[in-house]
C-alpha cells in the first residue's frame, strides 16, 4: 500500500469537494479500493500503485474542469472517471464562467468589439455610459487571460476622486479610505473567481488592486492592467499610467466622459488621451452607448432622461 499526498492548487477545493463533500463522497464510492482523506486543499490517498496512478489522472482532469467551468456536478465526475470529457456546448461569445458555473458572455455588439479589440491590440480604450459593461467585460478578459496562463498577474486601478465626499472624513487608515472606491472591482472579481482562489491570488499579488497614485515608478510586465473610471484622471496621471506598460502586457482603460468628478478647472485626462492617441497602431477605441446597457432596464431610461435634460439645459443657455 502506498500513501500519496496531493495539493489542490488549480481548483477551488470547495467546488472540487462539493457542498457538504458530496463530490468527495462520490469519488470514494467510485474508488472503493482507495482511502481518500481531504482537508482544505490537501488530499491524502492510500491504495495500491496502479489504482493511485489511475486516480491521479482523474484528479487532474477534475481540477481542470473546475478551473474552466467554475463548477463540478456529479454527472461530470462520472463522465471523467469513465474517460469521457463532459460535453458542454460552448456559449456564443463566451469569455469565462462565473463562480456559479454560468457563462459570462459579451452581451452586445460593442462588448463583442471590445473582446476582439483586446485580442488584437495591447491598449484598448472603452468609453460609454453607466451599466454598459465596460469594466465587467474588461475584468472578465483579464481573468480569462490569467486562467489561460497568457499573463502572470492582473492589476486593477482607479483614481481616488471624491464624488461629493471627502476622503479625509472617511474612517480608517489610507487602505480603508480607498477601499470603497475599489469595491466595484472586487465585486466583479468575486463573480468570476471562487473565494478561496481569489484570496490566494490577492495574498500572493497575482491580483493587485490599487489606487492610481500607487502606480508611479512601476514597470508592469506579463500582466493585464485595467484603469477604471479614467474620466477622473488628469492628463499627467493618465500619461503616467500608460507609460507603466512593460513587456507582454495589455492595458484596458475604461471611463464615462459624462460622469467627470474633477474640479471644473481641470480637463479629463481620458478625453485628452483619446485626442492625442487616436490613430496610433496597436491602440483601439471602443465607444459604447445606451444600447449596450445590461443592468436593470430602468438604467437605460435614467440615462436617456438625463441626456434629454442636459440637451434642454444647453438649449436654454444658448
Amino acid at each position: 500500500m502506498i500513501e500519496q499526498t496531493y495539493i489542490i492548487d488549480k481548483a477551488d477545493p470547495q467546488i472540487l469537494w462539493g457542498v457538504k463533500n458530496v463530490n468527495l463522497k462520490m469519488l470514494k464510492s467510485l474508488y472503493p479500493k482507495l482511502r481518500l482523506l481531504a482537508r482544505d486543499n490537501v488530499l491524502k490517498v492510500l491504495g495500491d500503485e496502479e489504482a493511485l496512478s489511475t486516480f491521479e489522472e482523474v484528479l487532474s482532469e477534475l481540477q481542470q474542469h473546475c478551473l474552466h467551468f467554475n463548477s463540478l456536478a456529479e454527472k461530470d465526475i462520472l463522465q471523467i472517471v469513465q474517460g469521457k470529457s463532459p460535453i458542454k456546448p460552448e456559449e456564443k461569445d463566451l469569455i469565462v464562467y462565473s463562480t456559479g458555473g454560468k457563462p459570462i458572455v459579451a452581451r452586445s455588439e460593442n462588448q463583442r468589439r471590445l473582446v476582439k479589440a483586446f485580442d488584437k491590440n495591447d491598449l484598448v480604450f472603452a468609453t460609454g455610459p453607466a451599466g454598459s459593461g465596460k469594466t465587467y467585460t474588461a475584468i472578465a478578459l483579464a481573468v480569462k487571460a490569467l486562467k489561460n496562463h497568457t499573463i502572470r498577474k492582473i492589476i486593477l486601478s482607479r483614481p481616488a476622486v471624491e464624488a461629493g465626499e471627502k476622503l479625509g472624513f472617511l474612517p480608517g487608515d489610507m487602505k480603508e479610505k480607498i477601499d470603497p472606491y475599489l469595491q466595484p472591482l472586487y465585486d466583479a472579481l468575486q463573480e468570476m473567481i471562487p473565494a478561496v482562489k481569489l484570496r490566494e491570488y490577492m495574498d500572493t499579488n497575482v491580483i493587485q488592486i490599487a489606487p492610481l497614485a500607487f502606480m508611479r515608478g512601476r514597470t508592469l510586465n506579463d500582466a493585464v492592467v485595467i484603469l477604471d473610471e479614467a474620466q477622473n484622471t488628469t492628463s499627467a496621471q493618465i500619461k503616467m499610467f500608460l507609460t507603466r506598460m512593460g513587456r507582454d502586457t495589455k492595458m484596458i482603460v475604461t471611463g464615462d466622459l459624462t460622469q467627470i468628478d474633477l474640479p471644473a478647472s481641470q480637463k479629463s485626462g481620458l478625453a485628452i488621451a483619446k485626442q492625442i492617441l487616436d490613430g496610433i497602431e496597436g491602440i483601439a477605441f471602443i465607444e459604447m452607448n445606451k444600447q449596450d446597457i445590461v443592468r436593470h432596464k430602468l438604467v437605460t431610461r435614467i440615462v436617456e432622461a438625463y441626456d434629454l435634460a442636459e440637451q434642454g439645459s444647453r438649449r436654454y443657455e444658448e
